[in-house]
This record gives structure tokens, C-alpha cells and sequence, in this order.
């Protein structure tokens, strides 16, 4: 089991948006939303994708203006 948490900064009117795409990605909950554009997730590993590579499809959405790992935590 691997669980991450990141923070995704957006542009305020891309917020409502990308919540919807974060929320399409595998493993991907949203914990919370702020009004300035920050966006908290968690990324559970799955067996299609590591968070490691979420995390880097996060930081290609369009409207993501950074994307950063502020926790992790790893177990069998």
C-alpha cells in the first residue's frame, strides 16, 4: 500500500474543472478545496498506476500550475 498526499495549485477558475479531472484519475481523492486555487489530494496506488506517475499526470493538466508532494506513506 502507498498513499501520497499533494497539493495542487490552479488557477481559481480552473478549480471547479480540474476537480472533475483530478477526480477521473485512478486512485485520486479530493480532500479539500480553497477559493485561491489550492486543490489537497490523496493518490492511492492501484494496479493500473503508481502515484509517482499521477503525480506527474497532475502536473500536466492543463490549468496546474504546480503539483507537490507533501506526503507519503508506504506499507506492506
Amino acid at each position: 500500500m502507498n498513499i501520497s498526499s499533494i497539493i495542487v495549485q490552479t488557477y481559481p477558475e480552473r478549480s471547479a474543472a480540474l476537480q472533475g479531472e483530478l477526480t477521473a484519475l485512478p486512485g485520486v481523492e479530493i480532500h479539500a478545496s480553497k477559493e485561491d486555487g489550492t486543490i489537497i489530494i490523496t493518490v492511492e496506488d492501484t494496479p493500473e498506476q503508481a502515484p509517482a506517475r499521477t503525480l506527474m499526470g497532475v502536473q500536466n493538466l492543463q490549468g496546474v500550475l504546480s503539483a507537490s508532494m507533501v506526503y507519503n506513506y508506504s506499507d506492506e
